[in-house]
């Protein structure tokens, strides 16, 4: 999930990782079998860059190697679904936007999930595009506060051709670059820092939309039922609240 809160960042990943670590090493475990089964089969991570993220992430989560390799042979094998991806997007209470990436082997049940989601928490589900153009498609790269200092680690990221860095002693360095650069910017900063915690494209809001009360609490209810469905790989909002709303949610 994406949104602007440090609280909400350490809050939320803490727990809800903690809570369905199954469930991520699932998400996980589906990623590197579509990335080697739209790889044309190929298992070599440097022939496979998107085989070669979702790698990355899941050493990143601790996934088990045994694990990692079962989802790399499935893919590799032919058997099991045939997922397909799809982009789900709408507005949220608050007029929050939101995009909801999904990889599905059952358009019909994702697309019945993702609109109960919306409608249920007073949100409503629009046509592709109708607010993904209020975002930026980037590459993130996430190290943890102690790769390297500050300075360091910025003057990696501009080595590596990155746009830009956030950091942070709770939220750990987070370096962004052009969506389509991800795979030689990542390289560039392993050969510096060393293997990265966490490699994705996302997407990052232009401007955020405050919200509190009620609407901050029901928004994070919808997006809590988002992450739970098993076809959702990721949940992206521009919404924007305060720390101290957030612990009053997390209470």
């Amino acid at each position: 999930m994406a949104g602007h809160s440090k609280f909400k960042n350490i809050m939320h990943k803490k727990g809800r990782a903690d809570a369905a670590r199954s469930k991520l090493f699932s998400r996980l475990s589906k990623e590197i079998t579509v990335a080697v089964k739209m790889g044309g089969g190929t298992t070599d991570p440097d022939m496979n860059p998107r085989l070669r993220l979702a790698v990355q992430n899941a050493k990143g989560q601790s996934m088990p190697k045994d694990n990692i390799q079962r989802a790399i042979n499935k893919g590799s094998g032919g058997d099991g679904e045939d997922y397909k991806e799809i982009r789900y997007e709408g507005y949220g209470p608050g007029g929050v936007a939101v995009i909801v990436e999904c990889l599905t082997d059952n358009l019909n049940r994702s697309a019945s999930n993702v609109r109960a989601a919306f409608t249920k928490h007073g949100g409503a589900l629009g046509e592709t595009g109708s607010v993904s153009f209020m975002f930026d498609r980037k590459g993130e790269i996430r190290y943890p506060y102690s790769a390297g200092s500050d300075d360091a680690v910025m003057e990696a990221a501009i080595l590596a051709g990155a746009q830009d860095i956030e950091s942070d002693a709770e939220e750990g360095h987070v370096i962004l670059c052009a969506f389509e650069d991800i795979g030689e910017v990542s390289r560039g900063l392993e050969d510096n820092l060393g293997e990265a915690e966490a490699v994705n494209i996302v997407w990052k809001p232009q401007n955020y939309t405050p919200v509190d009360g009620d609407k901050a609490g029901t928004l994070m209810k919808m997006i809590g039922v988002l992450e739970d469905d098993d076809d959702v790989q990721n949940v992206f909002a521009n919404f924007d609240i305060s720390d101290e709303e957030m612990e009053k949610l997390s209470a």
